[in-house]
């Protein structure tokens, strides 16, 4: 049977990923819409708000379980942003002029 110590850092590492990808998912968009907008500094100051406030106030919920759930949770975060840039940079690459032999 599993401990209730592993459910916790397993939720923790869960909601770490689903922070990461509020977070970067919704920074993505701040600048997809702010780039198009006759008011970017609108859309990027108002997508940094939110997104440091849900990640802030989701820390913050895994810090009450412990430190361990907030490191699980802190690998979640920094996983998702990994697996992004790497995303980010493949899409990047599809993206460059391909030269001819």
């Amino acid at each position: 049977m599993i401990s209730r110590e592993a459910w916790v850092l397993a939720l923790s590492l869960a909601g770490g990923g689903l922070l990461g990808a509020l977070y970067f998912g919704g920074l993505w968009w701040s600048v997809r819409r702010g780039v198009l907008s006759a008011r970017p500094a609108r859309w990027f100051f108002a997508g940094l708000i939110l997104r440091l406030g849900v990640a802030m106030a989701g820390f913050y919920l895994a810090s009450r379980s412990g430190a361990g759930a907030l490191l699980a949770c802190l690998v979640g975060f920094v996983v998702l942003r990994m697996a992004m840039v790497r995303r980010a940079r493949h899409g990047l690459a599809s993206l460059e002029p391909r030269r001819a032999p």
